[in-house]
């Protein structure tokens, strides 16, 4: 034999994505989540769109499996599912800290700007420049909530049950003015006797498929052990529902001690707490509970200013449901709960005050189920009372789109003149949604420009 012979070859090197990613640091994480807060556009379809393409695709953070589970128990919750995806992935990898950081810069810069544009609406809101941009904005907001039930109906109504709940629901808050926790009870009740009834009618949906791409191993990967911290304890639940109480009844008892129960802000503390519980669905459903509760109960703002606050939602990053602070501020202001000399404080505190108390139960939620959800990886089902939850939702969504229709066509009310311009404006924003898929943002963007265009020039 020869002592010259040739070496074993060593194997392949492997290529990047054959590796798991380095260990991400929780400066690191932070620095991501700071920046998803102010680039978080779309509504939570396009924000979900965007965790997944950088956390699972682009950065393999997370594994397309576990972020899909994730997704699935933060859609059977009520409130804004991509603040609460956020959460989890944030929680999931840095524990208790990670996930309140994520779920705070998922909000923040939100609630900065929408402050500062509430302010520019409410002083400058008469100006033609400002006046214009809401003439073409309106028809849009009409045409996107119409767009929102379609979308939600299409993946939720799929049996004659489920539009039965949706058909009842419009019915009952169309025609009988039924208040939406009514509604949401009743629907729930529904949910209880169709699965006893008809199982096969009510089970969940869901949007979100389970197919697996190949972008390689992740930070938290399929068979990833569930970490130290994520592993269920009873003693652990107990605690945090413990503080998450405290920090509800806290600053509550504050505000009755303070101003007494029927002041604006402990008003508006209690209102946007049971918004938080009550609506499944997404943002889209909170707003006609918010209808009913602010505008026409409370008085806080007008319909007028609620589709303009719709508007700004949709043109600022973070979750739509971030409107609520839009409606904070306006009543605040609008009360002068602080006095005629302190008329931006009011609102700006009034629109911390809202924020506060509607996205905590989002917070509590994560942290004390998402043990519950790690302890295991198999696909979540909707329950019943939830499936039927959320095709009466369908309906609610769909008489504010009327709702909204109908102050925009007849401004001055149905005995006054029809607005042509502003119906010829919503459908062609419609044909926009439903026939070329055209992004909201870009949507409201040429309506805006249209709407500055015709007042200036019949100015």
């Amino acid at each position: 034999m020869s002592s010259s012979a040739t070496p074993p070859a060593s194997p392949p090197a492997a290529s990047p994505t054959d590796l798991p990613p380095a260990p991400v640091s929780f400066g690191q994480a932070l620095a991501f989540w700071f920046k998803l807060g102010f680039i978080s556009f779309g509504g939570p379809a396009g924000q979900i769109a965007l965790m997944h393409q950088e956390l699972v695709e682009r950065r393999r953070w997370i594994s397309e499996r576990r972020f899909l589970h994730a997704l699935n128990y933060c859609m059977l919750l009520p409130g804004p599912e991509a603040q609460q995806l956020a959460t989890y992935i944030g929680w999931l990898m840095h524990k208790t800290r990670g996930g309140i950081a994520a779920g705070l810069l998922f909000v923040l810069p939100s609630l900065f700007i929408m402050t500062a544009l509430s302010w520019v609406y409410i002083s400058h809101g008469q100006s033609p420049l400002v006046a214009g941009l809401f003439y073409g904005i309106k028809p849009a907001v009409t045409a996107i909530v119409l767009h929102a039930a379609h979308r939600m109906g299409s993946r939720v109504l799929q049996n004659a049950w489920l539009w039965g709940a949706a058909g009842a629901s419009f019915v009952a808050i169309f025609a009988l003015n039924v208040p939406f926790p009514f509604i949401v009870l009743a629907a729930a009740v529904l949910g209880l006797v169709g699965s006893r009834m008809a199982p096969d009618k009510f089970k969940a949906g869901g949007g979100h498929g389970q197919a697996v791409a190949g972008w390689g191993p992740a930070l938290i990967d399929d068979h990833t052990p569930t970490p130290e911290h994520a592993v269920f304890r009873s003693s652990r639940l107990v605690k945090i529902a413990l503080v998450g109480a405290l920090l509800w009844a806290v600053p509550m008892a504050c505000l009755v001690w303070a101003n007494g129960w029927e002041h604006t802000y402990t008003q508006m503390g209690w209102f946007f707490t049971k918004a938080a519980l009550l609506t499944f669905g997404g943002a889209y459903a909170v707003l006609p509970y918010v209808v009913q509760g602010a505008v026409e109960q409370f008085g806080w703002l007008t319909t007028t200013q609620m589709m303009d606050g719709l508007a700004l939602g949709e043109t600022t990053p973070g979750p739509l449901i971030m409107v609520v602070a839009f409606v904070g501020y306006v009543g605040g202001h609008a009360k002068a709960v602080l006095g005629p000399e302190a008329l931006f404080l009011a609102g700006a505190t009034a629109a911390v005050l809202v924020t506060w108390f509607t996205f905590l139960p989002s917070f509590l939620f994560i942290l004390a189920g998402g043990p519950l959800v790690e302890s295991t990886h198999k696909q979540l089902s909707f329950t019943a009372p939830l499936t039927a939850i959320t095709a009466a939702v369908v309906g609610v969504i769909l008489n504010l789109a009327l709702f909204f229709a109908w102050h925009v066509f007849w401004p001055q009310g149905m005995a006054g003149a029809f607005d042509m311009v502003s119906a010829v404006m919503a459908l062609v924003a419609a044909v926009a949604l439903f026939r070329y898929k055209a992004q909201v943002i870009h949507v409201i963007a040429a309506c805006a420009v249209v709407g500055l265009v015709l007042k200036t020039a019949l100015a």
